[in-house]
């Protein structure tokens, strides 16, 4: 597929599939010309001679400073130079191509006054290949990740370092060597566009881009592994009746417990102890539906904010035409320069930090789901010890809930981000939002949850080893649910029964069950299976 980036559509997807999958981007004829207006706007201001933030006067505590004309292009290459100071790992390549298309995207919506070979420049780099080599920490979020798109926008100006994609291989090279790789001279730039280039919350919304789409496919094999968890412990589906969730329509445990009932349909193992003695189950089992649920709103309100913010102008100041702002506004007859705070993170922050929560409360729920499975004191009759064919000599699945228990724990740990606030530049940006720090917790969550519900995947799946054994049938006999089958029937390519091997280290049969997640694999093969199945 092809993205085209005019300012207005561009969505979580879309940067996910520039990201990880390199879709081509192209900017529409349209989305141009709102550049090159933008452009004109900013050459009628400069002509006026008047001081206006972010053309010819200092940055930030320095905002008072009169730059003369013919030290313009120097104070936009300075400004590249001097905020490229970020610290910390460098971003990986999804990420700095995720922060690349969402930059370009603000860019062309046309208030930022940019000239059109920047913008050209941007989508080459994007397209063939070569990546800035971006220091993940230093942002504020506000007045927007500086220091990473500082990293990024050097190499556009022959500075900094790139990884660049040379005939299936890939050379780290001088920001003017990683140009020439491509054809591409470094270019000169123009009043406004240095500043343009890092003012802005592309790393922060270019992250949480990543994350919607990672967590939603995530709390969907957590209902996927919720279910498989109820009916290898004999509980009861009931809970995602849909009675019980018509007189509490959030909208997100709706969607799980609709979920839960499609993955569970036909299953011969929830038939089987439909009448069983008891009354109730445990929270981690009864719950699903509403914890889940909770989760799902959580990423929605993430969404939407996502959504707004990838095709929003975060540049500051911003330019307009005269006839659109208050008569009082400064600039000329034909353009004014507003300065204002749409750099600010915190739409997003608040978003991410809410999103961070709902991550860890997904993965207690998990893991609490496993211990179910695995603990002699708590899992039901039919299940050995911690699901090992020869407890005492084989400790079985017992260190997987060790390390759920770990990861659980840290991401709890992280800390909230957007709660924190450090005065910056002589004072006078003294309230930032930390969002990017924020979109770097929740991706460090994102991971941590993953795992753990990979994990409960695979104690499902071995749990299910086990379930003929409850009713004194033959083995085989009682199948699980169409979709509940699929999914043990899919981890089982990647991880063999431990009844079958006895003890192993147990890393990589989590991490392939992982890589099923985040491949899609599991989501193919629990559609697949579930297309014949009613929806009600």
């Amino acid at each position: 597929m092809t993205v085209a980036l005019d300012g207005e559509s561009l969505t979580p997807e879309d940067v996910v599939a520039v990201a990880r999958e390199n879709a081509p981007v192209v900017v529409p004829e349209s989305a141009r010309e709102q550049v090159r207006d933008s452009r004109r706007r900013v050459e009628s201001v400069l002509e006026s001679d008047e001081a206006v933030y972010g053309l010819n006067t200092g940055f930030g505590e320095l905002v008072d400073e009169r730059i003369p004309p013919e030290d313009l292009e120097r104070l936009q290459h300075n400004l590249l130079r001097s905020h490229a100071t970020g610290a910390g790992r460098e971003l990986s390549r999804e990420e700095v191509r995720a922060m690349m298309v969402a930059r370009i995207n603000a860019l062309v919506k046309g208030y930022s006054g940019i000239r059109e070979v920047v913008i050209d420049h941007l989508l080459e780099c994007c397209n063939e290949g070569v990546h800035p080599v971006v220091r993940s920490r230093g942002s504020l979020g506000a007045s927007g990740d500086l220091a990473p798109l500082a990293h990024m926008a050097l190499v556009l100006v022959g500075e900094g370092e790139a990884v660049v994609e040379v005939d299936g291989s890939e050379r780290r090279l001088p920001g003017d060597d990683a140009l020439a790789a491509i054809g591409l001279e470094p270019l000169s730039l123009a009043p406004k566009e240095g500043l343009a280039l890092i003012n802005g919350t592309q790393l922060t919304v270019g992250l949480a881009s990543l994350a919607v789409v990672d967590g939603e496919r995530l709390v969907r094999a957590a209902d996927a592994a919720g279910a498989l968890t109820t009916e290898t412990t004999l509980a009861t589906t009931a809970t995602s009746d849909p009675a019980i969730q018509d007189v509490r329509p959030h909208a997100g445990q709706q969607e799980s417990a609709a979920f839960v009932r499609r993955l569970t349909a036909d299953s011969e193992v929830v038939e089987a102890h439909r009448n069983c003695d008891r009354v109730q189950d445990a929270y981690s089992l009864r719950c699903l539906p509403q914890v889940h649920g909770a989760v799902r709103d959580a990423l929605e309100h993430l969404r939407d904010g996502v959504e707004i913010e990838l095709n929003s102008a975060t540049d500051n100041p911003l330019v307009f035409a005269s006839d659109r702002v208050d008569e009082r506004a400064s600039g000329t007859d034909n353009a004014s320069v507003l300065s204002g705070g749409n750099f600010h993170g915190a739409p997003l922050a608040l978003r991410l930090e809410y999103v961070r929560l709902a991550l860890a409360d997904l993965t207690a729920i998990s893991e609490r789901r496993i211990d179910r499975m695995l603990n002699p004191n708590l899992q039901e009759p039919h299940l050995p010890p911690f699901l090992a064919a020869n407890s005492g000599v084989e400790s079985g699945y017992m260190i997987a809930q060790y390390t759920a228990a770990s990861l659980v724990n840290e991401i709890r740990s992280l800390g909230a981000a957007s709660s924190d606030n450090t005065p910056v530049s002589g004072g006078q940006e003294d309230h930032v939002s930390m969002s990017a720090q924020s979109a770097l917790q929740v991706r460090t969550a994102l991971e941590n949850a993953t795992w753990v519900v990979a994990a409960e995947l695979l104690c499902g799946a071995e749990a299910a080893e086990y379930v003929d054994d409850a009713f004194d049938v033959e083995p085989d006999d009682l199948s699980l649910g169409t979709g509940t089958g699929a999914v043990r029937d899919l981890v089982r390519e990647v991880a063999p029964p431990l009844s079958e091997t006895g003890d192993r280290p147990l890393h990589d049969d989590v991490e392939r069950v992982v890589d099923l997640l985040e491949e899609g694999l599991l989501e193919d093969a629990i559609a697949s299976s579930l297309e014949s199945v009613d929806t009600a």
